[in-house]
């Protein structure tokens, strides 16, 4: 199973001193998790998507490979990937370049996004939020998988004869999942295609959880992937933690408190006992998520938010320390044990290679590609 932290990064004031960190602190601070994930023992460092104060994660692909050559082993994902708002033609040439440049350590988590302004500034409609995520979808699905495209929907120009470059890595396209926290049609694509399933679920209660993923396993089965056990999940937490519960609650309180996301809605205590957010020592972290598996089935992936409601650096970075050597470790032990044989473990370029190794044999490194016209996209020979 593959454990992992995201950000949104945002800027927030800390509630206990009134500082609000720089831009540049932020960014800088965001790197300086990934690399102290990957030394903890984490396997996966995932990071949102906004364009919209007061986040600095406009960016995905600059910042994680900025982030894929200061580390070597972990995978670099995102949290969202707006499918709708961003052109998929530049989203199937960026993540296949990231993917290169990171021999592989590269997957998406595909979401509609939840800003309705940032739509219109880049020139979309909200109101065809969910056509756009499908067709778009379907649009980079085939960029990925076939050499040369041509192609016509409602949302962008027509394609003709066109190859998205670099082509990805040994043949094998970006492990995609299809994050929803509310719409059953992304649960769905998720299925129709064979893709993950992510619920990032920091806001909601285990039984919506349980609803959402138990729709994808299902339609996972019927579509003819597999089992609906083997369905690929990956679920958000949340945590802060200290040895002592009691010192966890009262270092916390002010930043829940206070935080955007939070303040004026339900206590904490409420909150902690409504969604995974769990406030106390590493065992009680351990014990909650072990009851994850209980309500969704086994799954391959958990992420946790451990930077959020304006926590200091210094805070940040002792809770990733822990989550690493004192929670992922045992959670890793107990959930892996419990696992069935024929329900896969987490996606890796690595195994994605095999599958396609044993299915359609060694993948032809070779240049294949006429630069055809540059003016039309079409060589002469083709237009007779």
């Amino acid at each position: 199973m593959q454990f992992g932290i995201f950000t949104i990064a945002d800027i927030t004031p800390d509630p206990t001193t009134g500082r609000i960190p720089t831009e540049h602190e932020r960014l800088e601070l965001m790197v300086e998790e990934a690399e102290l994930a990957e030394q903890v023992g984490l396997d996966v460092f995932a990071l949102g998507e906004h364009h919209n104060p007061p986040f600095v994660t406009s960016s995905p692909t600059t910042t994680l490979a900025y982030i894929g050559a200061r580390t070597k082993d972990i995978i670099l994902s995102t949290a969202t990937t707006l499918i709708t708002t961003n052109d998929p033609v530049k989203i199937a040439e960026d993540y296949a370049m990231l993917q290169h440049l990171t021999g592989g350590r590269v997957d998406l988590v595909m979401g509609r996004g939840n800003t309705g302004p940032v739509y219109p500034w880049f020139g979309k409609d909200i109101r065809k939020g969910l056509e756009m995520a499908i067709e778009n979808y379907d649009l980079l699905h085939r960029l990925w998988r076939e050499d040369v495209v041509d192609w016509q929907g409602e949302f962008r120009t027509p394609l003709q004869q066109f190859t998205s470059t670099p082509r990805p890595l040994d043949g094998v396209p970006p492990f995609v999942w299809h994050g929803s926290i509310r719409s059953p049609q992304i649960a769905e694509q998720a299925a129709y295609y064979g893709d993950g399933f992510l619920h990032n679920n920091i806001f909601w209660p285990i039984q919506h959880t349980r609803q959402m993923v138990q729709l994808y396993r299902e339609r996972y089965e019927h579509y003819g992937h597999g089992k609906a056990s083997q369905a690929i999940v990956g679920l958000g937490g949340q945590a802060f933690m200290r040895p002592n519960s009691q010192d966890a609650v009262r270092e916390f309180r002010p930043y829940f408190d206070n935080a955007p996301v939070y303040g004026g809605g339900p206590s904490m205590e409420d909150f902690t006992a409504q969604t995974p957010l769990t406030v106390g020592s590493p065992e009680q972290v351990v014990e909650r998520y072990l009851t994850m598996a209980d309500e969704v089935g086994d799954y391959q992936r958990q992420l946790f938010l451990m930077d959020h409601a304006g926590l200091p650096r210094k805070t940040v970075l002792e809770q990733i320390e822990m989550l690493g050597t004192e929670v992922v470790p045992v959670l890793r032990r107990e959930l892996d044990a419990r696992r069935p044989a024929d329900v896969p473990e987490g996606p890796t370029h690595a195994a994605l290679v095999a599958a396609r190794e044993a299915e359609k044999g060694a993948f032809d490194q070779a240049y294949r590609f006429e630069t055809g016209d540059n003016w039309t996209g079409l060589r002469a020979e083709d237009r007779a």
